[in-house]
């Protein structure tokens, strides 16, 4: 069977898989690297999965404290960083992604990410040799796994849990909150604006991807995007869901979210003296593993849906303490918690209000809920602009959104039926993109097509169509 891109189920990716391998039974060592965030940890774990099965062999490199959120044991792990990033130090990068604050703030997480760059640039070249490894899967918003892939000649592919960070004229970078240009010049020149703004505040980033490409060997490389890999580039978003495209390479798959089987996923269960309330709206709230602190906002998410007479539930995923989490339950909430099951949570929900982290968005379309954006940092204002632009649900900056203009929009979203069908519709196309299993099956094409030419990985030193890049978690 020959291995294509194009499949209409999710069965028949899993036969593109298996033909795929069976015509490259060789075992490869797969070596990951990733930026220090849960969220992409947890994706890149679901796209290990099927190549795991497969018997190839994944290991992570990182900093020591990345260890602990691994969750497949099957997975090794290579400690990196012991001088600059030591077991510990990774609570306060995470801090200051939560909260950067103003500009001086913004300033601090963009310095740890060229930090990191260069941590990474420094040791994963004698990391990965030692390791022995066949060929890197790289995190869209982490150069380094590219730099030294490309140095060491060793085949890469690209993996985008968050936005893709591709760029085209005509379309905002993924982390501005704004529409397509579409033809209109005024539009056109806000987007040009910003991206001036944004490539001037990401210069420390860039000039850091710049000196460590020439250290090591490589063509001119300045910005993320720069480092895509030519043989694959895999999106966790949906191609209906992302803004239209006029200029995608080719290499660039949708496939929709990497998430664990079903069956792994525990049970959905209401405390008894909480429970469902069965003929009531539900309404979900979270604000993801790294916004989930912000008590203020979920006081008044409660005191609206009190008003509204629906019933909530938040999970703050482990960043609020007790008190704090019964005093949003006295504003209105009916049941706060660290964690839910969040697929089987958002099944039953009617409406979900999120920070617009991709994962919880295609999770959301995933099951049909119309989403509340509040987007609150790094790709979650591009997220939310497509949450509009696609008709699944309305958009709130965080500090505007009071107790009246979230009571509208909830009563918007629950009344209009709209929201929930587009949902639906778009989520409906989540099985036939194919997840991790159709991205195991690229990965392996892609591989078996690479020239073993030391160098042959690296693309070609002149720019290739605009790209960008910012801030992600």
């Amino acid at each position: 069977m020959e291995c294509t891109n194009a499949a209409p189920s999710y069965a028949d990716h899993a036969r593109e898989f298996a033909a795929c391998a069976s015509g490259n039974p060789s075992v490869t060592h797969f070596a990951v690297v990733a930026p220090p965030f849960p969220s992409h940890v947890r994706a890149i774990e679901a796209l290990a999965a099927p190549l795991l099965a497969r018997g190839h062999r994944v290991t992570w490199l990182a900093p020591a404290d990345v260890r602990a959120w691994l969750g497949d044991r099957r997975i090794g792990f290579v400690p990196l960083g012991a001088a600059t990033h030591p077991p510990g130090s990774l609570g306060r990068v995470i801090a200051r992604a939560a909260r950067p604050g103003g500009p001086w703030g913004l300033k601090r997480v963009i310095a740890d990410m060229a930090a990191a760059t260069r941590m990474l640039c420094e040791e994963l070249p004698a990391a990965l040799e030692r390791l022995g490894a066949d060929a890197v899967l790289a995190d869209e918003m982490e150069a380094a796994g590219a730099l030294a892939a490309q140095a060491l000649g060793l085949p890469y592919v690209s993996v985008a849990c968050a936005l893709p960070v591709n760029r085209e004229p005509g379309l905002p970078l993924p982390v501005m909150p704004w529409a397509p240009a579409a033809g209109d010049a005024r539009r056109q020149r806000l987007l040009d604006e910003s991206e001036r703004v944004h490539d001037w505040l990401m210069r420390p980033l860039h000039d850091r991807i710049e000196q460590e490409a020439s250290r090591l060997g490589l063509p001119r490389r300045r910005l993320l995007a720069d480092c895509l890999s030519p043989l694959a580039q895999l999106s966790q978003t949906l191609d209906a869901f992302d803004f239209p495209r006029q200029a995608a390479p080719a290499h660039l798959h949708h496939l929709g979210p990497w998430r664990r089987a079903s069956g792994e996923e525990a049970p959905l269960a209401f405390p008894a003296d909480r429970p469902r309330r069965h003929g009531q709206p539900l309404v979900f709230a979270s604000l993801g593993t790294l916004q989930g602190g912000r008590h203020g906002l979920f006081r008044r998410i409660a005191r609206a849906c009190r008003a509204e007479g629906v019933q909530l539930v938040v999970a703050h995923c482990g960043l609020l303490d007790a008190g704090q989490a019964r005093s949003i339950e006295a504003a209105g909430a009916d049941w706060v918690t660290a964690f839910v099951p969040q697929r089987a949570m958002l099944r039953q929900a009617d409406v979900a209000i999120t920070h617009a982290g991709l994962n919880t968005v295609m999770d959301c379309l995933e099951s049909g809920t119309p989403m509340l954006a509040l987007p609150i940092a790094f790709d979650q204002p591009g997220a939310a602009a497509r949450i509009v632009h696609s008709g699944t649900g309305v958009r709130h900056l965080p500090a505007l959104a009071t107790v009246g203009v979230l009571r509208r929009s909830l009563r918007r979203l629950l009344d209009e039926d709209g929201f929930a069908r587009r949902a639906a519709q778009l989520g409906s196309g989540i099985a036939a993109a194919g997840g991790a299993a159709r991205g195991a099956a690229l990965i392996e094409a892609a591989l078996a097509g690479h020239d073993a030419r030391p160098g042959a990985s690296a693309p070609p030193a002149a720019a290739s169509p605009r790209t960008a890049e910012g801030v992600g978690a």
